[in-house]
């Protein structure tokens, strides 16, 4: 969740694409990415555009594009000074150098909505603009050092590259060493939930263990429990190489779609990872999405960042990682961990429970400008009264994100319905007509 690029302009085919920082470094500086096909003068070209404008650049590296063998990617950075001629520039690289790209995300004016998925298959066209590739590890990774490791994850974010929706997600075949890596972390944290977990993530595991192939000695298959959480809330998998931006990764919550990896970590640390692996996806997040009340909460952080503003989404994300990720509740008199990074992490699960951290209720307002860190336990943790409290509080915080319309989730068409004229709200309220009378039908019934 923590994006360094976010997506501005996007063309999957072999013209290009751009990419702009969702925030500016410590540094002052605004990092940017565009793709060029391979062809004599092309790059020469791009960098003039940069020189007209007199922006210097302080970075450039390029890379092979993991999505089209004859295009290159091109990351550069440039001082945050640079920001208003860098729109003259990206319109230059669209019209003279790339060709068809979309502008997404970046607003150029106030009243600019950035693009969102409207309906679920526009997920397909940013699930493989994330930001680490599967293969590419930093140094300080346990399987840096390991080409067969390092193999394996390029086999993993190949799959994820190759899916579409509405595929069943492809079967895998996990080696005697990943189920042992598994086993040890499914039974280390085993112990840890009767005692530390909500009761709604004790009340569904078990039904993973019957339904879904949660063991000791067996990785569960994500089609499985897509089908399963499907059946339970709606709420459904999608295979991903590695992490998207905040935008894009609340977006397909909006769609209560979540964007899980099939990797998993080394085996030499079974106990640590430093990236979202299986592990961290199967047994803390997928359990509490079939839970309804959770599933509600998840989504409503979701639809409330469809066309929000660059700053409204780094709040959302925020909140997000304080609850989704690291959020505690209350549980009559006491206070269980709900949140995915801690149901997942053996020591920092026991440690949210001690009297170090600090604890605060959950106040969107509030909550939305924690800093926190992401290599180390969280120093300060929020308290939610229940999950439909916090959903309340979730749905009045995006009440004043400043957007020109309401959005909804239609289930029926699987799409997001932009209510912003009266032909769209007289839908709705036909909708909501439709379901008081069956309410009303059934008290009398009752009755």
């Amino acid at each position: 969740m923590d994006a360094a690029f976010r997506k501005v302009n996007g063309d999957t085919g072999t013209q290009g694409s751009m990419y702009l920082e969702e925030q500016t470094n410590k540094s002052g500086v605004l990092s940017c990415m565009f793709s060029l096909k391979e062809e004599v003068g092309a790059l020469a070209k791009a960098l003039r555009l940069f020189e007209e404008k007199g922006i210097t650049l302080t970075h450039i590296e390029s890379r092979p594009s993991r999505l089209n063998k004859d295009v290159y990617e091109f990351f550069i950075s440039v001082d945050t000074t640079s920001a208003k001629a860098l729109d003259d520039v990206i319109d230059g690289l669209r019209t003279q150098i790339t060709g068809h790209v979309h502008e997404l995300s970046r607003n150029k004016q106030k009243d600019t909505v950035p693009w969102f998925p409207k309906d679920i298959q526009d997920l397909d066209r940013f699930a493989n603009q994330i930001l680490s590739y599967g293969a590419e590890l930093d140094a300080d990774h346990p399987g840096f050092t390991d080409p067969v490791y390092r193999a394996r994850r390029k086999e993993f974010a190949d799959i994820a590259y190759s899916y579409k929706h509405g595929q069943p997600i492809p079967k895998v075949e996990y080696t005697e060493e990943e189920k042992k890596t598994w086993g040890t972390v499914f039974m280390e944290l085993k112990t840890l939930y009767p005692s530390h977990a909500c009761r709604e993530h004790n009340r569904i595991f078990p039904l993973l263990e019957k339904y879904c192939g949660y063991r000791e000695d067996n990785v569960p298959q994500l089609e499985d429990i897509s089908r399963f959480l499907q059946s339970c809330t709606g709420f459904r998998l999608r295979p991903v190489a590695g992490l998207l931006s905040s935008r894009d990764f609340l977006a397909g919550l909006a769609f209560r779609v979540f964007h899980s990896t099939q990797y998993i970590r080394h085996s030499s640390k079974p106990m640590y990872t430093p990236e979202p692996d299986i592990c961290h996806e199967l047994l803390g997040h997928v359990p509490l999405f079939a839970d309804p009340s959770f599933a509600q909460f998840s989504q409503e952080i979701g639809l409330a960042s469809l066309g929000a503003p660059d700053e409204y989404i780094e709040k959302l994300a925020t909140v997000y990682w304080f609850t989704v990720e690291f959020g505690l509740c209350k549980q009559g008199s006491e206070i269980k961990a709900y949140g995915a990074g801690l149901l997942s992490s053996f020591g920092e699960l026991q440690y949210c429970l001690t009297d170090k951290p600090k604890l605060c209720p959950f106040e969107p307002e509030k909550t939305c400008i924690q800093t926190y860190p992401i290599t180390q336990f969280q120093p300060v943790y929020f308290i939610a009264e229940s999950f439909e409290d916090a959903k309340e509080k979730v749905r009045k915080f995006a009440a004043i994100i400043p957007r020109p319309f309401s959005v909804r989730y239609n289930p029926y068409t699987q799409s997001i319905e932009v209510l912003d004229n009266l032909q769209q709200l007289q839908n709705l309220a036909d909708s909501i007509n439709g379901e008081m009378a069956i309410l009303c039908s059934a008290l009398r019934k009752m009755e």
